[in-house]
């Protein structure tokens, strides 16, 4: 007699969200609405890495090699990347250059989700970091 299998209902996959944003010169307000937004995000079920966290990046780096490396791992391996874009911030232009890199060169192409969409303006007949991230978060029509 053939053995009888149960079922399993395996839990959903959670999806993996890598949230790029100003952190050292970053304001309390913008601080505070990215908290309230990764909140949102975990209250969905989704797995959420957000560096300014110390749980997911050690910001204690004197070089900031360590944190490139980590951000960078955590990209790739992220299924979407949300970016809370401020017009200065290093580490987000940086963490925006592996999010290319990550995506675009290497693939598979990431969705993106601009955060803060309303204060992101395009740069008019320029080439400029805004146009950048808006062609980015643009490409999520091949997303569900």
């Amino acid at each position: 007699m053939a053995k009888e299998f149960k079922r399993k209902i395996m839990p959903p996959i959670k999806t993996k969200i890598f949230i790029i944003s100003p952190i050292r010169n970053a304001s309390k307000e913008v601080l505070e609405a990215i908290k309230k937004y990764v909140a949102l995000k975990e209250n969905e079920g989704c797995e959420v890495y957000w560096p300014y966290r110390d749980r997911d990046t050690d910001q204690n780096d004197p070089v900031g090699f360590r944190i490139c490396f980590e951000n960078g791992r955590a990209i790739y391996r992220a299924d979407e990347v949300h970016v809370w874009y401020e017009k200065g911030s290093e580490g987000s232009i940086f963490d925006s250059g592996m999010l290319f890199m990550a995506s675009i060169i290497i693939g598979p192409e990431k969705k993106v989700v601009l955060i803060n969409k309303d204060e992101v303006k395009p740069t008019d007949d320029k080439k400029g970091f805004n146009n950048v991230l808006l062609a980015l978060s643009a490409l999520n029509k091949k997303h569900p």
